[in-house]
């Protein structure tokens, strides 16, 4: 399931931030946000994606600095939500 939970991720954000990128050009391990990352991301987009994470997985991030880790990468993301689901199953 994680490559497949990676492209929906990538998917994701890119609608969330509404970015002209295909998911394929989104690495699993490059940083998301900041002036110096590829998408450049900001804090508006990083509540976006949560805000679809939630929508879509049920997943809450609450606003924290785990949060920022967890957002940080769609490898990050895949992993915490991974385990979320696991344990739920």
């Amino acid at each position: 399931m994680t490559a497949e939970l990676r492209l929906e991720l990538k998917a994701l954000i890119i609608e969330a931030c509404d970015k002209d990128c295909e998911p394929a050009s989104i690495s699993d391990d490059e940083v998301l946000f900041g002036p110096e990352a590829p998408l450049q991301l900001d804090s508006l987009d990083a509540l976006q994606v949560s805000m679809a994470i939630k929508k879509k997985y049920g997943l809450r991030l609450p606003d924290s600095k785990e949060t920022r880790r967890i957002l940080s990468s769609v490898a990050n993301m895949a992993e915490h939500l991974e385990a979320w689901l696991a344990s739920r199953a």
